[in-house]
């Protein structure tokens, strides 16, 4: 069940809409030469976390494409939901109550429901943004597949075989990250041919042996607040890539990489990265 949320006469005013072009299955827009593949990320690698949460709406198509513009992220990092008809959607909570104008659980939308999402942004952010239908899957794949390197976060693994099949049929396997916080999911990530990410708190890289994962997990993703032992152990793993998450401050990102960590996944990615990469494409 969908409910609306009561809204003040001015910010409902000045709300409008923001249409999307619900992209196909074919090749994503402005592909070039060929995709842009994990392989060409550099050294130290920047993550616009949920695009970009502090510096614009998150999980908003045109966060999204504010944040790939100014360059200063290599990734670009959202979060998906399955609706009941299956269709994977951009959105990080379960429900619609903190991001959107509606309230309700997004598992009992279907895509038709969805059209009528809006996304409400937060007064806090910088500049001025428009309310938009959060986007698919399938748009922001469509959008960016092959122009940026993508993380993509499984909120509801009964999703993951869809996914899997969209990211096959784009050519994207080594230009999409698959998310998760269980070793099982990222176990099967990996046997469907993708890249596969596996996110840890704190708290669970107390007792973690990152080891134990390094045949399967292509990116470990750990969290800034562990302990400095737990960082390093998980940096001698042998897993390729080890980023923490979510970094907010200057002093965050130095410990982090002083500690090893080859990425930052941050959700102000403008004001941590140090310059914007050379080479950035609009």
């Amino acid at each position: 069940m969908v409910t609306w949320i009561a809204l003040t006469g001015g910010l409902a005013s000045a709300a409008s809409v923001v249409s999307l072009t619900v992209g196909g299955p074919g090749a994503p827009l402005e592909w070039g030469p060929g995709p842009l593949t994990v392989d060409s990320l550099p050294r130290v690698t920047y993550v616009a976390h949920r695009g970009g949460a502090r510096e614009v709406p998150e999980n908003s198509m045109s966060g999204l494409m504010a944040a790939h513009g100014r360059g200063t992220a290599q990734v670009l990092d959202v979060d998906t939901r399955m609706l009941r008809d299956g269709t994977p959607v951009v959105v990080h909570d379960p429900t619609l109550n903190r991001t959107t104008f509606l309230g309700g659980e997004v598992r009992k939308l279907d895509l038709r429901d969805w059209q009528g999402v809006r996304l409400r942004p937060k007064a806090s952010l910088p500049g001025s943004w428009r309310s938009e239908r959060p986007p698919t899957v399938a748009e922001v794949l469509d959008r960016f597949g092959g122009r940026i390197v993508l993380m993509l976060e499984v909120k509801d693994p009964r999703g993951l075989d869809r996914l899997a099949g969209m990211i096959r049929d784009r050519g994207l396997t080594r230009s999409v990250f698959v998310n998760s916080n269980d070793p099982s999911v990222a176990r099967r990530a990996h046997r469907a041919g993708l890249l596969a990410q596996l996110w840890r708190s704190a708290r669970q890289l107390r007792t973690d042996r990152p080891e134990r994962w390094r045949s399967y997990v292509d990116l470990l993703d750990v969290d800034r607040r562990a302990r400095d032992a737990d960082l390093a152990r998980a940096v001698r793993s042998g897993i390729p890539r080890v980023w923490a998450h979510t970094v907010v401050t200057p002093a965050q990102r130095d410990r982090a990489l002083a500690l090893g960590c080859d990425g930052i996944i941050t959700d102000a990615p403008g004001r941590l990265a140090r310059v914007a990469q050379r080479g950035a494409r609009p």
